[in-house]
């Protein structure tokens, strides 16, 4: 929250993939560097006298810091999180894929899973997959309801008003909520093992949603970029064949770890998970 933002100097990692889409025609080269450029020359040339952030948008900030990190920490915490990461999701399957300058995961990769040795990539990339964007939601609608609880939602309202920054992280869960799609997955909701955690995620989704449409004043997401959110439904269409095929392998996986079906087909399940990957990662830009 603090009122300034480096402009003298800025190193950034790029991943070795998103370069030919970023940097790779004149257009998008010209129209990335001018971002980054134009953020520090508004930083101090441009800056609004007026836009101030009070001793008040700074303890609203912080309380809603706090509460979301709890509820993102508790439902890490939870006794079904790994096991429906480890078989629900693709993560298993990253490093079939060659992906990212690094392994998937730190030590042994031929180690028993372990979350604690998974690299971000893999994770956030596991999320998008499923179509589910826990890292980019969870916990803000569980913190914006903090507050409209208490009768007391002017005060995030005044915030996202007062609040380039805050402006920003909501644009983001935005775009989170927008690339989510809980209808590949709503057969899950029926499971006996992990429906209640579906079914947690889901919840979560919900109530984030409505709440930022509530604070932003938005009738849907994303409504202030239009360019960026025809993009990115006509990317999730395209997917959309690739990632229900992805579930169809997934669950034809999971049938055969439970002894419901033939492991001789085992290889050309996993092929099919990991080839979906590919086409996914590339179609989506970015990871959350």
């Amino acid at each position: 929250m603090g009122d300034f933002v480096e402009s003298d100097e800025i190193q950034l990692t790029v991943q070795g993939q998103t370069i030919s889409s970023n940097f790779g025609t004149v257009q998008s080269c010209q129209y990335n560097l001018e971002q980054l450029l134009s953020s520090g020359i508004q930083n101090r040339v441009l800056k609004d006298v007026n836009q101030t952030n009070t001793k008040d948008d700074k303890v609203i900030l912080d309380k809603l810091a706090n509460i979301s990190y709890k509820a993102y920490s508790d439902f890490k915490d939870h006794p079904m999180f790994v096991p429906y990461l480890e078989h629900v999701s693709t993560i298993k399957y990253y490093a079939k894929t060659n992906i990212g300058s690094r392994p998937s995961k730190r030590g042994n990769a031929d180690s028993k899973f372990d979350f604690s040795s998974l690299r971000a990539i893999p994770f956030v990339g596991s999320w998008s997959q499923l179509k589910q964007n826990v890292p980019g939601f969870y916990g803000v609608g569980t913190a914006l309801k903090y507050y409209s609880d208490r009768k007391e939602f002017s005060k995030v309202k005044n915030l996202y008003k007062n609040s380039p920054f805050f402006r920003t992280l909501i644009s983001n869960s935005m775009m989170s909520l927008t690339k989510s799609f809980f209808k590949l997955t709503a057969y899950m909701k029926n499971d006996p093992q992990y429906g209640e955690f579906w079914l947690l995620i889901y919840n979560e989704y919900k109530l984030t949603k409505k709440l930022i449409l509530r604070l932003s004043g938005f009738d849907s997401l994303m409504q202030n970029e239009p360019a960026n959110k025809a993009s990115i439904q006509t990317r999730e269409k395209i997917v959309l064949p690739l990632i229900t095929i992805q579930q169809y392998a997934l669950k034809k996986i999971k049938d055969i770890e439970n002894g419901k079906h033939s492991k001789k087909d085992l290889a050309l399940f996993e092929k099919m998970v990991t080839r979906s990957l590919f086409g996914n990662i590339n179609a989506s830009r970015n990871s959350a």
